[in-house]
C-alpha cells in the first residue's frame, strides 16, 4: 500500500521557520517529482513547490520563492519543505504529492496521483 505521510507542522510565530517532511512507503517513485500544496481555510488548494527526482530542478509559488526550499532524500524516500520567515498568510494544511508522470513538475493538482493526509501549519502574528 502506497502512503505519503507528512510531519513537522505546528504553531509558530511570524518570522519563524518550520521544516516539513513527507515520508513515502510502499513504492520508491523512481523518476517522479515530489510536490507540496497547501489549503488555507475557505480557500482552494494551491501549489507551493515541486522538485524533480534528482533534485536539480525546482518550481515555486511566486510568493514563497526565496523563503521556502524544497528538497528530497531519495535514499530515505522522503521529501522536505523548509519554510523560513513564515507569515500568517502561510497558515494552511500542507500536503505532499507525487505527480502522475515521471520527470515533470506540474503545478495543477489534477496532475498528481498520490497525496498525503496533510499537516497543519499555523502562523500567528
Amino acid at each position: 500500500q502506497v502512503q505519503l505521510v507528512e510531519s513537522g507542522g505546528g504553531l509558530v510565530q511570524a518570522g519563524d521557520s518550520l521544516r516539513l517532511s513527507c515520508a513515502a512507503s510502499g513504492r520508491t517513485f523512481s523518476g517522479y517529482g515530489r510536490a507540496w500544496f497547501r489549503q488555507a481555510p475557505g480557500k482552494e488548494r494551491e501549489f507551493v513547490a515541486a522538485v524533480t527526482w534528482g533534485g536539480r530542478n525546482t518550481r515555486y509559488l511566486n510568493s514563497v520563492e526565496g523563503r521556502f526550499t524544497i528538497s528530497r532524500d531519495n535514499a530515505k524516500n522522503t521529501g522536505y519543505l523548509q519554510m523560513n520567515r513564515l507569515e500568517p498568510e502561510a497558515t494552511a494544511v500542507y500536503y505532499c504529492a507525487v505527480p502522475d508522470e515521471q520527470y515533470t513538475l506540474p503545478n495543477g493538482e489534477d496532475n498528481y496521483d498520490y497525496w498525503g493526509q496533510g499537516t497543519q501549519v499555523t502562523v500567528s502574528s
